[in-house]
Parts: structure tokens; sequence; C-alpha cells
């Protein structure tokens, strides 16, 4: 029997002067825009994760301020299910040179509006209603989640 488990995400949600930072990625159902996301990887904590995957896919750092939320959703394609850990933060020392992680076409900077009318090109739902949260003001302290590494 197989073990069912959700796959474990973060994303950055980064805005500076009315636009936020998104990706343009390549997925199996062509381009699609998402925020700087990914999986978290063996012995990372959420923080690390996102951090790491913002500079991946954007070359820019990213500073956690805040976590906007958790989003549980199953993607209805493929039946895989997803719980997104979402932090608000800004950028910064961007490296143009460095390389975009595989599959990553480009950096965007859209307005929330722009986003809305393009809602049809967005990688999930979460990727505006992150938005919308965000908008809406929400966020909790980053000592929300606790990481605790192992003492070998």
């Amino acid at each position: 029997m197989m073990q069912w488990m959700p796959h474990v995400t973060v994303a950055a949600i980064v805005e500076d002067d009315g636009k936020f930072l998104l990706v343009e990625e390549v997925t199996d159902r062509g381009h699609r825009f998402n925020q700087p996301a990914g999986h978290l990887e063996d012995n990372e904590s959420l923080i690390e994760a996102v951090i790491r995957e913002t500079l991946e896919e954007t070359a820019y750092t990213f500073k956690p301020a805040s976590l906007l939320g958790i989003y549980h959703w199953q993607h209805e394609h493929n039946g895989s299910t997803y719980l997104r850990f979402a932090y608000i933060g800004s950028v910064h020392n961007h490296q143009p040179k460095l390389a975009l992680d595989e599959g990553i076409v480009r950096t965007v900077w859209m307005t929330a509006d722009e986003m809305r009318s393009n809602a049809a090109l967005m990688r999930s739902p979460q990727v505006l209603q992150c938005v919308e949260d965000y908008l809406n003001g929400q966020q909790y302290p980053l000592s929300v989640i606790t990481h605790l590494k192992n003492q070998i």
C-alpha cells in the first residue's frame, strides 16, 4: 500500500511599489506565472527553503519578514496535494548573472489587477489567493512556526 504524502512547498510574497514579484515558468500546461516557490528539501527549515528558492528562481536574496499563511490545495489535473507556506518579505542583492532554475523563463513584476486579469495564466489558485490575503493585511509573526533541529 502506497503512503499518501502532501508536497510541502514555500513561496515568497514580495511587493514593491504596488507590484508583485513573479516568475514565468514552463509547465505541462504551457507558460504560467507563480510566486518564487518550490519544495522543501531534506534537512532545511522552511525559512531556508524560501530564501533558497527565491534566489534560484529570481537571482534575488529574499529576506522574510512574516508568514502570510499556510495553504492546502489539491491540484485538479494530477490530484497531488500541496501544503504551501507563504512568506512575506523583501528582496535585495540582485545577481543578474546568476543562472535561473531550469524551467524559469524570467522574473516579472505585476500589479494585483494585472494578476487578476491574467488569472487563467497563474500556476495555481494559490498565487492570486496569496496576493489577495496580503492586500487584506493578513500576516503572522515568523515565530508562529518552530523549526527544531536534531541534536546529534
